[in-house]
């Protein structure tokens, strides 16, 4: 007998996910006990013509996938919300000390471990099916490159796209990351985590990586459970579950995103080995987040319909007061660890990059949107972002080149390891953390009912 028809398959799967969705009632009734999850959330849109991406208004959805995605709009982090539910008892911080413990020496050495940390430890440790560690680690290689080279410049602008709808961008203006100096760590946690994720190790079970993923994934928790139990500002109705899993797929999965796009215009439909081995580091890091596996799609064409699905159905909406105030909060930030003369002109040169980045890639190269939004771009910023551009792309070249010369890749690699070390050192120590006591008022946000 072969295996059951694609339509059962997708059928059983879509019954799993609805059942760990309503779950979650069950599971943890003081988070979720007053939710109702039968509810679509005004953010879920079934018209992709009112979604981000309106393009996709005349395009062949599939209505599995569709399906998939809005039952996953209404999905947590089951194990890490249970142990992040547990801050009232414990308090944030020794919930972290007791993570950070175990994700360095193991459950055994925490005393008294709580059940719901165990739990979110064996969770990380379970290694899925896919799994292949050799191609992860090839994967890592392959993308320390881009990280040493046009990481530095590039992350500022990307963490920009988390911002663009006011639907996933409120747990980030919940968190006080609307001043200039919580976005700047926010930046550069941000820059943390995944440039760890590139280190040698970093993504065995001791490793630097795993213990990162660990602490996002608990953070994210922790607003998940301050932005129900502890504002009055989230209104499940209209935003959803905060933070749910399809909120995650873009920044974990946005460089394979773009990357399948162009396979599939071109018509090939396999990555070939190098794609493949990039595609299987970002998943399993995806995976050690708490992406279910649903979500990451192994196939050029299958990463392409998860992404048209999730942003097919998301509802478009710019609140300024919310979305404007989070772009020019990061535009403004200031990144480098002090004002020394080199970091301020770095500084000079990465902030006009990133002006021109978000208007290219975000705004259509709509200077006037740019400038209604507080965002002023001038000749300047675009010489910097075309110096940048052409600094950046001699080194990404020069870096592939030496992968093929016996004897040389080992040195540029070791050299990539150096500066990705370097960086890290500039990013500063990431907390990954999310304390309600600094939680502000999102203006123009909808108290909840």
């Amino acid at each position: 007998m072969g295996p059951p028809p694609r339509e059962d398959r997708m059928d059983t799967a879509l019954e799993r996910v609805r059942a760990k969705v309503a779950s979650q009632k069950q599971a943890l009734p003081a988070l979720y006990g007053d939710v109702d999850f039968d509810l679509t959330p005004e953010r879920f849109t079934d018209d992709p013509k009112t979604s981000v991406a309106p393009r996709l208004a005349h395009a062949k959805l599939d209505p599995d996938k569709l399906a998939l995605i809005k039952a996953y709009t209404l999905l947590g982090d089951v194990v890490a919300d249970a142990y992040a539910a547990l801050m009232p008892k414990y308090g944030f911080r020794p919930l972290i000390q007791m993570l950070t413990t175990a994700c360095d020496q193991g459950i055994a050495a925490v005393p008294d471990a709580p059940p719901e940390l165990a739990a979110f430890i064996a969770d990380m440790e379970r290694i899925p099916d896919w799994l292949d560690m050799d191609m992860v680690r090839e994967g890592q290689k392959l993308d320390r490159n881009a990280a040493a080279n046009l990481g530095p410049f590039a992350i500022r602008g990307a963490f920009i796209a988390t911002f663009m709808n006011k639907y996933a961008a409120l747990p980030m203006a919940l968190t006080g990351t609307l001043s200039n100096d919580t976005a700047a760590r926010r930046v550069n946690e941000t820059a943390t985590f995944f440039t760890t994720t590139l280190l040698p190790g970093s993504l065995e079970r001791h490793g630097a990586g795993f213990k990162a993923a660990a602490m996002v994934r608990l953070m994210h928790s922790m607003v998940r459970f301050n932005a129900l139990k502890r504002s009055n500002l989230w209104d499940v109705g209209v935003y959803g579950i905060p933070i749910p899993q399809v909120d995650q797929m873009p920044a974990g999965l946005i460089p394979i995103f773009l990357m399948s796009y162009k396979i599939v215009a071109t018509g090939r439909t396999v990555f070939t080995p190098e794609e493949r081995a990039r595609v299987e580091l970002a998943r399993y890091r995806c995976f050690l987040l708490g992406l279910p596996e649903d979500l990451l799609a192994d196939t050029p064409q299958g990463v392409v319909d998860t992404m048209n699905a999730r942003s097919a159905t998301l509802r478009a909406g710019f609140d300024d007061a919310t979305c404007g105030e989070l772009v020019r909060a990061t535009l403004n930030a200031y990144l480098p660890p002090n004002e020394r003369p080199e970091n301020k002109l770095f500084d000079k040169v990465e902030r006009g990059f990133a002006k021109v980045f978000f208007l290219k890639n975000f705004l259509n190269g709509d200077r006037a949107a740019a400038r209604r939004m507080g965002v002023e771009i001038g000749p300047r910023d675009f010489m910097l972002f075309g110096l940048v551009a052409l600094l950046v792309s001699s080194q990404l070249a020069a870096y592939r080149l030496a992968r093929n010369v016996p004897g040389v890749a080992d040195l540029a690699d070791r050299r990539l390891v150096t500066r990705l070390k370097k960086q890290l050192a500039r990013y500063g120590h990431a907390e990954f953390t999310s304390d309600a006591e600094q939680y502000r008022p999102a203006p123009g946000a909808k108290a909840a009912a």
